[in-house]
């Protein structure tokens, strides 16, 4: 993606997707793009609630509701997918506070990568979310450990809703 200005995504041997690379990864049009370029968590959901400017999702899976702060062309009942790049979701001890989006799991792995860290929350479900945090000090003030309970959580517009 670095060394282009454009990309064409093809899925069997079709064009999916057209668009800089910034677009491509922000705002994919597909499930099948936003799998393609880069790491993502998916959420399957239906909508329960459907406004002008935002919509409610309620992923059984993962056993929550998502909002979203922006209306979507969608139906009540309509089965649709919520994605979100594991470094717009926030870890913590604590139950978030003021905001819709968040989930409760135990930290089933940690990969530190230098620059970052990989969690693999694992939710009662069984569902796996990734979350990544930069390590921009030396010392982890949080020190967030192994088989720890946790709480994920996201801004309502930090991801994307897909029809497909």
């Amino acid at each position: 993606m670095t060394l282009s200005t454009r990309i064409g995504v093809m899925d069997a041997g079709e064009i999916v997707q057209v668009g800089e690379p910034h677009d491509i990864y922000e705002f994919p049009q597909s499930r099948f793009v936003a799998d393609f370029i880069g790491s993502v968590n998916m959420f399957e959901g239906r909508v329960v609630d459907d406004a002008e400017n935002y919509v409610r999702i309620h992923c059984q899976q993962a056993d929550c509701d998502i909002h979203v702060a922006h209306g979507v062309s969608c139906t009540e009942n309509q089965r649709l997918w919520f994605a979100i790049r594991p470094e717009k979701m926030t870890l913590s001890r604590e139950k978030p506070e003021g905001i819709y989006n968040f989930v409760e799991g135990r930290v089933d792995e940690i990969a530190y990568m230098g620059n970052l860290s990989v969690f693999r929350i694992k939710l009662d479900s069984g569902i796996i979310v990734r979350v990544t945090k930069s390590n921009l000090s030396r010392r982890d003030e949080d020190n967030i450990s192994w088989d720890e309970t946790v709480f994920v959580s996201w801004e309502d517009t930090a991801g994307v809703v897909l029809m497909q």
